[in-house]
């Protein structure tokens, strides 16, 4: 890209690569352009040409004086253009705008945000809560899914939602990612070889699942706390299984060798295709809390739930609902055919002390194996179906 952009550029134009993959273009002629709308022009030029094929790339601007004095005012606001760029769905062009630098605060914080999410982890920080997993007919927990927690001395508590986007966007998200999927194991291990052993589900990033090693990494993890691929469970989400679809199935696949049980999370809230699904070795389907939080209630979510679970039926997969919260949501869910359920109706994530004393009166605790679908392996070039 850089090249091609250099290819376009007037003699007067320097570009360089910058941080990764960003390539940093100075024209001493046009900083000095008056308006705004003429340097679009050039702009415009830029962009169109910056189309190459295989790739996507965007074109972000800040103009100096106006958006800075310094090299770092300048990158910084063409950052906060970028970001404006990639919301409005990429491959496009911006200039720095004051909305832009009404962001520029935000970067900030995200900056600091990230710095603190790496000293989190080096300084142990990060722990794990389990929020129990209970058969709808029987009241049994039969599994527990592991959640990080960060309390930072400055920053607090921290919930998810703030800091896990901002790893995703740095690329923190896979050492996070691969942080959970240790200490989870590891405690599923120890749960195991007490007497208890519990089903352990583990969320995977996109990122993370799509590192070359992934795979190895997972098998490497089992052997290491001697806990059986069957009381592992990975969570994906809709997104990634339609991303690299022989990539994934054959990632989806490897797991499933090593006995790893597999989920769709906020399964309904993407675009999998069902003829897709069918293919995959999935054992469960995790029904988003978005579809549970008015039942029983709001008739289109109740459809919705419904048609959710006759399709787990149909494919013979296992069916879990998260976000429960009241008696009359596990009703419905269990008069639906639902299998599972997990919210704070029956208890919130709990540290590894509160988990195993919720545990404690029940002596017959048991894991409840999910039934393995065999889906027939993806032939080559095989395309995905609506």
């Amino acid at each position: 890209a850089g090249r091609h952009l250099l290819a376009l550029a007037q003699p007067r134009i320097d570009a360089a690569r910058w941080n990764g993959l960003r390539v940093v273009a100075a024209d001493a002629s046009r900083l000095r352009v008056s308006t705004r709308s003429n340097a679009s022009l050039s702009a415009d030029h830029y962009a169109f040409a910056l189309f190459l094929p295989g790739a996507e790339l965007t074109l972000h601007a800040s103009l100096h004086p106006a958006d800075g004095s310094d090299m770092d005012g300048l990158l910084g606001r063409a950052d906060a253009a970028m970001r404006e760029v990639k919301q409005a769905g990429r491959a496009g062009f911006r200039f720095h705008t004051q909305r832009s630098q009404a962001g520029d605060a935000d970067l900030r914080t995200r900056m600091q945000l990230d710095h603190a999410m790496r000293q989190a982890l080096t300084q142990q920080r990060f722990r794990l809560h389990y929020q129990p997993q209970v058969d709808l007919a029987t009241g049994t927990v039969i599994g527990a899914e592991a959640l990080i927690r960060w309390r930072d001395p400055e920053l607090g508590e921290v919930p998810p939602g703030r800091f896990i986007p901002v790893a995703e966007e740095s690329g923190f998200i896979v050492a996070i990612g691969d942080w959970v999927l240790r200490q989870a194991v590891a405690q599923a291990a120890q749960w195991h070889a007490s007497g208890m052993p519990m089903r352990m589900s583990v969320n995977v990033s996109a990122l993370q699942f799509r590192q070359p090693g992934f795979v190895d990494g997972v098998a490497s993890t089992l052997r290491a706390a001697g806990l059986p691929g069957r009381l592992l469970e990975l969570e994906l989400t809709e997104s990634i299984l339609i991303q690299d679809v022989e990539g994934t199935l054959s990632r989806l696949h490897a797991l499933a060798e090593i006995g790893v049980l597999l989920a769709i999370d906020d399964f309904g809230t993407g675009y999998s295709s069902l003829g897709y699904l069918k293919r995959l070795p999935i054992g469960r389907l995790k029904i988003d809390r978005s579809f549970v939080m008015d039942l029983p209630g709001d008739t289109s979510d109740a459809s919705i739930v419904n048609a959710i679970i006759n399709l787990g039926r149909a494919l013979d997969i296992q069916v879990i609902a998260e976000g429960v919260e009241t008696e009359a949501q596990r009703q419905f869910l269990r008069q639906a055919g639902c299998h599972e359920f997990q919210g704070y109706l029956f208890a919130p994530a709990l540290d590894v002390k509160s988990f195993e004393a919720l545990l404690a009166p029940a002596a017959n605790r048991r894991v409840v194996p999910l039934p393995r679908r065999r889906a027939a392996r993806a032939q080559p070039g095989a395309a995905v179906r609506d």
